[in-house]
């Protein structure tokens, strides 16, 4: 049940711990979603939650529900402003440098033969991204991203172009096979006057070997 991935709870949020493999909205080719199991999520209210943003199928980690309308004003304005901190953990198939700012503009391109994805493009949409390397090992890196944007596929797309080095089990912009290590490890969102959603998701068995190098504080 959904209702027992739930990280945080009260009147006007609920954030989730997104299972990777499991789509937000309903695919068109049919199959689970949480868009198709929505109502797990009503914990006593009448209608169900919305869904302030997305994650990608393959994506683990914090997912934020408005309960109500008005709440969902206020993540919506808060989201527009700029002012939710996300805060992601990936590891990637190579070494990569400390730190960084990948300010890389992103289009969508596609074609019949291999679908679409998104590419750098100097007409694209604004796509900023602050990065920090937490640890390597055998050729990998355990890398933390904070989106300042959110453009669609924005930190598979960076790591790639932006760093050179694809997001492992990542099977379009990275090094397919295994799960995609990609996980949205905190969220924090402002709430005016109340104190914020701020939470942290805990990482999936999938980054076992990395779990002492993210060092996650509590929220």
């Amino acid at each position: 049940m959904l209702e027992d991935l739930i990280l945080f709870i009260d009147g006007e949020a609920i954030v989730l711990d997104k299972p990777a493999g499991l789509p937000v909205d309903a695919p068109r080719a049919g199959g689970d979603s949480i868009e198709r199991r929505i109502d797990e999520l009503r914990c006593g209210f009448k209608r169900p939650p919305v869904a302030m943003h997305r994650l990608d199928q393959d994506t683990s980690g914090c997912l934020l529900f408005a309960r109500h309308a008005s709440a969902r004003v206020v993540f919506q304005q808060a989201f527009e402003a700029g002012t939710v901190e996300k805060t992601y953990l990936a590891v990637l198939a190579g070494e990569v440098a400390e730190e960084g700012v990948i300010d890389l503009p992103l289009g969508k391109v596609s074609s019949a033969e291999a679908g679409w994805k998104m590419r750098p493009d100097p007409a694209g949409k604004s796509a900023i991204t602050h990065w920090r390397r937490l640890a390597m090992r055998d050729g990998r890196s355990l890398v933390e991203f904070r989106p300042k944007t959110g453009r669609t596929h924005q930190i598979r797309a960076h790591a790639r172009e932006g760093l050179g080095a694809g997001i492992v089990g990542d099977f379009v912009y990275g090094v397919p096979g295994g799960p995609m290590l990609l996980h949205a490890v905190r969220l924090v969102v402002p709430r005016g006057k109340k104190p914020p959603v701020d939470v942290i998701a805990p990482l999936p068995g999938a980054f076992a070997e990395w779990r002492d190098d993210a060092a996650l504080d509590e929220a």
